[in-house]
């Protein structure tokens, strides 16, 4: 049976220290009516009235207060008791729960993994693969890497690599409609697009002379997974704007050409591993993070 006694306590801890609801929201990586429901939840399984809600925010009550102090010393103990278990590293065991997109999880993370639970044999691993961005405290995920630019948040982060798109297209579609010289000469050809939440990114955007210009990609084909678009842009249905891990080693063995590569992308940005900020010391979410910040130090697809 589920227990969500302790997570609880970090929400309602969560609320305090950053004097609201949507504060703790932010800081947490979740949505303001999960923190509101959790709160809620609280207050109903304790049978007390933990914090007096007003239009200039909130306080503590009484119980609140003595409940507050209570949760601190809790969540203390269980990290304190954890850090003491895994001092060393070799030490470290219990259930890591990562999350990371498709198409970077599969290509350069899968990869990885053997040789991390080779180093940790007493720890298990948990690696979900989405394209959406998961609620880390309501989904129990102690990391997630993220790309792109990170929103506005708390989550503690560390950069493991640069994030660079570029434009590509298999050799045969560039043989039938020729190489654009221009971003304007991207509209008569094909293109693939996202669907969904990821909408956002067949904006594409260049700069070329210190002059900015954009596109916006439409496409007969449109999908929602990174690994089936990239799959339809080796298969020539169009041309694509794919990330650099993709996109180079595609680059090199022939089965892409790039695309108006003096029009470098204006959009250059980072991928991170982010967690909860408190939980920068527990050891198995420091060593993993530490992992593979070491592994992305030189990127094997810049070489």
């Amino acid at each position: 049976m589920r227990d969500d006694r302790l997570l609880e306590m970090r929400v309602f801890r969560a609320v305090i220290d950053t004097g609201g609801f949507s504060a703790a929201a932010n800081m947490l990586g979740a949505s303001q009516s999960f923190v509101s429901q959790t709160i809620r939840r609280l207050e109903t399984r304790l049978g007390a009235k933990l914090l007096h809600r007003t239009t200039r925010g909130q306080r503590l009550t009484p119980e609140g207060e003595r409940f507050l102090g209570a949760a601190r010393t809790v969540i203390g103990a269980v990290e304190q008791a954890e850090a003491l278990w895994q001092r060393e590293e070799a030490q470290i065991e219990g259930q890591l729960r990562v999350s990371a997109p498709i198409a970077f999880g599969l290509d350069r993370v899968t990869p990885l993994m053997p040789e991390f639970l080779a180093r940790h044999p007493n720890l298990s691993l948990d690696l979900r693969l989405t394209d959406d961005h998961e609620n880390l405290i309501a989904d129990g995920i102690d990391v997630a890497i993220r790309m792109g630019r990170l929103s506005d948040s708390g989550l503690i982060h560390r950069r493991l690599c640069r994030l660079r798109r570029i434009v590509v297209a298999a050799p045969g579609l560039v043989e039938r409609h020729g190489a654009p010289e221009s971003v304007a000469d991207l509209a008569r050809m094909p293109c693939i697009a996202w669907d969904g939440s990821r909408e956002h990114l067949n904006r594409w955007s260049f700069v070329r002379d210190g002059e900015k210009a954009s596109f916006h990609a439409q496409s007969r084909f449109r999908g929602n997974q990174g690994m089936s678009l990239f799959a339809m842009c080796l298969a020539g249905v169009g041309v694509m704007r794919v990330a650099e891990h993709l996109a180079r080693p595609a680059i090199r063995d022939g089965r892409l050409v790039e695309l108006l590569r003096d029009h470098a992308p204006s959009d250059d940005t980072a991928i991170h591993a982010v967690f909860l900020p408190d939980r920068d010391m527990v050891p198995r979410i420091r060593t993993f993070v530490g992992f593979l910040v070491a592994a992305f130090r030189s990127p094997a697809w810049e070489g």
